[in-house]
Formats: C-alpha cells, structure tokens, sequence
C-alpha cells in the first residue's frame, strides 16, 4: 500500500474528507445557527439583517458541503453509496433555503414574506438537527449486512433516542454559534435581542450536551476503549471541554469574534472525536462487524487517491485565500441597501 510521510493513501484521504466536513460544520453551522432564530425576530426589518448578515457568506461556505461530498465519492464511494438517502434529504432542505433567501424580499407581501420566513426557520433548523441525527446514527452503527447493503428503516428508523439527542447538541451549537456571529454583525435592538437569545442558546447546549455526553459514556459500547489504548488523545475532550467553558466568559466580556473562535473550536474538538472513536471505520455495521464499511474496503485504488490527493495539496491554498478575501471584504455591521435581500 502506498504511503505518504509514513501514513497510508486511505488514512491521508480519511482526514482530508474529515477536515473538508469539519470546516464546512464550523462554517455553515453559524449560518444554519441564524437561519434557526429567525423566527425569533419580530420585525421584518431584524429578519432582513439577519439574513443579510450571512447573505455575502453563505453560498460561499457551501463550497465545504460540495468538495466535500465530492471528496467522499470520490475517495469513499462505498459509503457514499450506503448514505445516498440522507444526503438527497440535505440536498431537498438546501434547496428550500436557498429560495427562502433569495425569494423571501422579491415581493412586498406579508403572506409572501412570512412563508418564506416559515420555510427558512425550518430548514436551517431541520439541516442542523439532521446532522447530529447522522452523526449520532453513525457513532451507534448502521444495519449493513453484505455487500455493504443498508437493511435498516428508510427514515425513522434514524430517529432512535440517542441520534435525537445528538440532533439536538448539534442543533445548539449551531444555534449558539449563530447567535454569536450576529452579534458580530448587528447593532441596536436587534444586538441587544441577540444578546438576550444567546444566553438562552448556550443554556440549550450545554443541557444538550451533558445529556448527550453522559449516554455516550454509559450505553455506547467501546467508547473508552481506545483511550486506554492511546491516552494521549484524552487531550481532545479535555480541549473541547476547555473550549466549551471559554464561550459563556468571553460572551460575559463581549468578546464576541473570540467567543466565536472558541465555539468553532469546540466543533472542531467533538469532531476529532468521533473521527478517532471510529477509524479506521466509516459505518460501523450492528449486524456483523465484518460488513462495517471501512476506509480500506471502501477506497478507490491507490492510484485514484494519489492523484486526488495531489489536487487537494494544489487547491487546498487557493480556496484558503479565496475564503480569507470574501470575510475581509465583508468585515463589519450589517447595512442594508438596494442590493441587500
């Protein structure tokens, strides 16, 4: 098997998909996070901020969702395959989003406005809870049985208590993380509302959390296993819990782009995580482990991830530089003109 500094072409490829999802998370979570108070505002006009807030930005960050997908089909199309369900759920709710934000202030109709007001709450809100439904379904394992073939439910068969729970975590760190970033961006009555509303969102995620925490350490087999193999990653829940408590002292401060920092690290932290509970396992099979879709069993050949991962190595800087432009360009308070949404 072919290597690169020592560390094979399956494993380097795990954890470039890993960091694509894992900035699209930090990403788009803040964006979601907004889209998940809009109904939170009353007046049409703190609606319109707040989507403009994220207007320059969103379709930009969805670049993670879309080189990322790319990249596990590419590198992982077994598990691409086995997960084609949700992702064509996701790939619905984007879709609804997407109009909500560019239809929502075409006409001047309240019935118009506040439908798409519906329509934009509940699929940011939808996105996020699903995701953490994904995640936690993967944690716990997926009915695969040969030839990788999904034999489980086709929806709420996901919904079991423990990837609810996981929905929940996720969607209130990407609330949390959302109301930060509007703090950023907004001034006056909307500022102080959010101000008001975070608070509330930090409460939610930290219940959400420790929940979620304690029936992942008591009820999911194996959990601690591979820390007592390797202790040196017992640093990553230590940092995440760290980074966790840095968020409610530097909002207490009003330290806003720092606290947001720190809640994108916290994303960061839970999702190195799960990456080192699971490898070298995408989706871990609860009928048999040896249909578990793993990272050697489900990768192109060696060549293929050769040569992706060159382009990776060509393309990672320029979309780097890319991103850094777009949020230096539109640094600051929300100004609504006639080009706004």
């Amino acid at each position: 098997m072919e290597t690169f500094l020592g560390i094979d072409y399956p494993t380097l490829w795990y954890l470039v998909v890993g960091l694509l999802f894992s900035g699209y998370a930090v990403l788009e979570g803040f964006d979601y996070g907004a889209g998940s108070w809009h109904l939170f505002f009353k007046k049409d006009l703190s609606r319109r901020i707040a989507i403009n807030a994220i207007g320059p930005l969103w379709d930009a960050n969805q670049v993670w969702l879309i080189i990322g997908g790319g990249a596990l089909f590419a590198g992982f199309p077994v598990m691409y395959a086995t997960m084609y369900i949700p992702f064509m759920l996701f790939l619905m709710l984007l879709v609804l989003r997407s109009s909500a934000i560019k239809f929502r202030s075409s006409e001047e109709m309240v019935w118009w406005r506040k439908t798409w007001d519906i329509i934009y709450f509940s699929s940011n809100t939808l996105i996020a809870f699903l995701l953490g439904v994904v995640l936690g379904n993967i944690l716990q394992g997926f009915e695969i049985g040969e030839n990788f073939s999904y034999k489980g439910g086709v929806f709420f068969a996901f919904l079991n208590p423990y990837a609810i729970m996981a929905g929940f975590t996720t969607l209130s760190l990407f609330m949390t993380q959302g109301a930060i970033f509007l703090l950023l961006k907004t001034e006056g009555r909307l500022h102080a509302r959010l101000t008001f509303l975070l608070k509330k969102g930090m409460v939610f995620f930290i219940i959400s959390f420790a929940i979620t925490s304690l029936y992942t350490l008591n009820y999911l087999h194996g959990v601690i296993d591979k820390f007592k193999e390797q202790p040196l990653f017992f640093v990553l829940p230590v940092l995440a819990f760290l980074a966790i408590a840095n968020v409610p002292r530097l909002v207490s401060k009003k330290r806003y782009f720092q606290a947001l920092i720190f809640s994108s690290l916290t994303m960061a932290f839970l999702l190195m995580l799960v990456a080192f509970q699971l490898y070298p396992v995408l989706l871990p099979s609860t009928i048999d482990a040896t249909h578990s879709v793993t990272i050697y069993n489900a990768a192109s050949s060696q060549k293929s991830l050769g040569i992706m991962l060159t382009m990776v190595v060509i393309g990672a800087p320029i979309l780097m530089g890319y991103l850094t432009f777009l949020y230096k360009t539109f640094n600051g308070k929300v100004k609504l003109d006639d080009t706004s949404y």
